[in-house]
């Protein structure tokens, strides 16, 4: 009997949770005027007719007749109703949130970082996803697949989601070392970004997006770790006063240990202090001056440097014409 190849109810109910796209199975029956079509809770349903984007559903249950399939009847030609069976293609689509899918850069991403110049940077992490558009997901995404599944969805959309992620991270503009470091807030960062990229592509909608991880070349490390250790010094005389704790601990007082570890901290000190620029780089003075040099210390004219060594208040050595003073005899003299 005719009543037989008639469907009257069209439902789905889903018992996988892994399916995000589900063809009903109509095996070549027809939709009978005034069938009942029975929406769930988190999907959407789809109809598709002659390869056309037809009518959407949301949850609900919806009675199929020339007012409610406002499209169909457009697009099949019905001017005033339709009394026959029809043919139509529906669609399932689930949107509820699909949590804890994985995320990663199979090849390194190439950004542009102002104090390192271009860097190479690996990232993976994890994301929750919806369907916000059932149309572009269908269009773009899982196609005429009967019956597509999340192991699909993550074979298909692994480069597509890495793609993303590297155009908004490219137009965050945030420097190499807060990536390497500030994984939680990289991810709320970059969501906003990600969001419109993939609801315009692919129809998705992104509720949360997570960094676990963001690893670069050995060199770059190298430099952001020695930036880290410059900013964490700080201050010159707490560093000194560190570096002497750990020579007390290391050696006794009255050993070579103490004097040791005084240098190398001294030694480091300084050379940190050079590099933030807080410390003159220029060499000391010759332990051995000409009277020039000495007036230049002193403050005076040369004429008298040369007349306190003539007279031997200022002790000197005079070579030929020439005098020369060791730094001693001008500390000499100033403490007489």
């Amino acid at each position: 009997m005719i009543t037989s190849e008639l469907l009257e109810i069209i439902e789905w109910n889903d018992d996988s949770r892994d399916t995000l796209t589900y063809r009903y199975p109509d095996h070549d029956r027809a939709i009978k005027r005034g069938a009942q079509l029975i929406v769930r809770e988190s999907q959407a349903a789809q109809f598709v007719y002659l390869g056309q984007f037809a009518d959407t559903y949301g949850p609900g249950t919806h009675t199929l007749v020339t007012g409610n399939i406002p499209i169909l009847t457009r697009l099949k030609g019905w001017k005033y109703g339709f009394e026959s069976p029809f043919k139509t293609d529906v669609y399932f689509i689930t949107t509820r949130l699909f949590p804890g899918n994985q995320w990663g850069t199979a090849n390194p991403v190439m950004l542009h970082d102002k104090d390192l110049g271009i860097v190479r940077v690996r990232a993976f992490g994890t994301y929750d996803f919806r369907v916000r558009d059932p149309k572009r997901f269908l269009h773009e995404v899982a196609g005429t697949d009967d019956h597509f599944r999340l192991d699909d969805f993550s074979s298909t959309m692994r480069s597509r989601i890495v793609s993303v992620f590297s155009d908004a991270l490219a137009n965050s503009h945030l420097p190499v070392a807060e990536l390497a470091t500030r994984f939680t807030e990289l991810g709320q960062a970059l969501l906003p970004l990600i969001n419109p990229a993939l609801t315009e592509k692919y129809g998705l909608e992104m509720t949360s997006f997570v960094v676990e991880n963001v690893s670069v070349p050995p060199e770059v490390e190298q430099a952001i770790d020695k930036g880290a250790s410059m900013t964490a010094i700080g201050n010159l005389n707490d560093y000194v006063k560190y570096q002497m704790a750990q020579g007390f601990e290391k050696g006794t007082p009255g050993t070579v240990g103490i004097g040791a570890e005084l240098a190398v901290g001294m030694s480091v000190a300084q050379q940190i202090m050079k590099q933030q620029g807080g410390l003159d780089a220029t060499p000391p003075p010759p332990a051995v001056l000409s009277p020039a040099q000495v007036a230049s210390i002193l403050s005076v004219p040369e004429a008298d440097v040369i007349a306190s060594l003539e007279k031997g208040d200022l002790k000197g050595k005079q070579i030929g014409t020439e005098w020369r003073v060791t730094r001693t005899a001008v500390d000499q003299f100033l403490r007489s």
